[in-house]
């Protein structure tokens, strides 16, 4: 099968070095310098491509490249950009005739409060075959060839069929789903809710306080997705409560890593120069405390957060004021 994956970032990176012993796979990125050593060095940040993946910093040929193989229905458009890149990408490949695609991107719109697949929507044609490929995966493993489950969101079964067969293989199982809300909802406040575990464990709270945060924390995933449509049972599968303990306990999460900064003291403009990549739970933490009011959802954690983020909050007050909660009924 012939795949484009638009994105030479960590993410795009490893899914193109895991999907390469199968198919024809073409990685753009839009550094042409970047790309180009790339090319040369087979190295890219803690990457090592096999000769196999072709780079390019031509759009169009990239694009051109799902048509190379001459039944275009069987290729597949990758987006793995950030949640603030999926609108441009959309915006460019308007020009362009695309049979399928997937996003790999997590997260809401600062200022629109959209979802990925109501951005695509917006930008592109609502006939087209696309979905959301989401759940508990580091890049870095992936790369290795580290086992992994993901789930693929689709409101088509052609296009779920088509990303099962072309995914799934010995290390890498794809299950599908038909509830793109619910996958998303549960991809977005995850990495706020790991921002949040990171401060607990690195004041030094213990694991007990990490189990109930991490608990409560898939309460507010739960009240969010299900307000906007998403179903009971998408939160208890794989982008729901598996991606939550993974992108919370794991130390390779960026997000993680910022809460377990914040703890330190360490101001928010130097974690992020630090860091050194995307972190999209600083990134979407408005945008969800924000769609929560709108709808009327509890969301204290997430609430907390933010304050830490952009009030200059403490993280000890944040703590404090989540503990002096009243007690209240576990299931509402």
């Amino acid at each position: 099968m012939n795949i484009t994956v638009l994105g030479a970032g960590s993410w795009g990176s490893a899914l193109a070095i895991a999907l390469a012993p199968r198919h024809e796979i073409v990685l753009w990125g839009r550094n042409k310098h970047l790309i180009h050593r790339a090319s040369q060095t087979r190295q890219h940040q803690s990457f090592n491509f096999p000769p196999a993946i072709a780079f390019t910093s031509d759009f169009g040929q990239a694009i051109a490249h799902l048509s190379a193989a001459g039944n275009r229905s069987e290729s597949l458009l990758i987006v793995a950009s950030s949640i603030s890149g999926l609108r441009p990408i959309s915006q460019a490949l308007r020009a362009y005739s695309i049979p399928n695609l997937v996003w790999l991107c997590k997260g809401l719109e600062e200022n629109s409060f959209l979802l990925p697949h109501q951005i695509v929507q917006q930008e592109l044609s609502t006939s087209l075959l696309c979905g959301a490929l989401s759940g508990p995966s580091f890049a870095q493993e992936v790369a290795l060839n580290k086992p992994c489950a993901l789930t693929i969101a689709s409101y088509s079964p052609a296009l779920s069929e088509l990303v099962i067969s072309a995914f799934h293989g010995p290390t890498m199982r794809i299950y599908s789903s038909s509830d793109v809300v619910g996958v998303e909802v549960g991809g977005a406040v995850k990495n706020i809710l790991a921002i949040a575990t990171g401060i607990v464990d690195g004041l030094g709270l213990g694991f007990n306080a990490r189990a109930a945060l991490i608990t409560r924390g898939l309460a507010e995933i739960t009240r969010l997705g299900l307000a906007l449509g998403g179903r009971a049972e998408t939160f208890m599968g794989l982008t729901g409560v598996g991606d939550l303990i993974l992108t919370c306990t794991g130390d390779l999460s960026r997000n993680r890593q910022v809460g377990l900064a914040l703890a330190q003291g360490k101001p928010l403009t130097q974690i992020i120069a630090e860091l050194g990549h995307v972190a999209e739970g600083v990134r979407c933490a408005q945008a969800v405390q924000n769609l929560s009011h709108q709808y009327g959802v509890e969301m204290p954690i997430t609430d907390a957060v933010t304050g830490v983020l952009f009030r200059s909050d403490s993280v000890r007050d944040m703590v404090q004021r989540l503990l002096a909660r009243d007690a209240t009924s576990e299931i509402r």
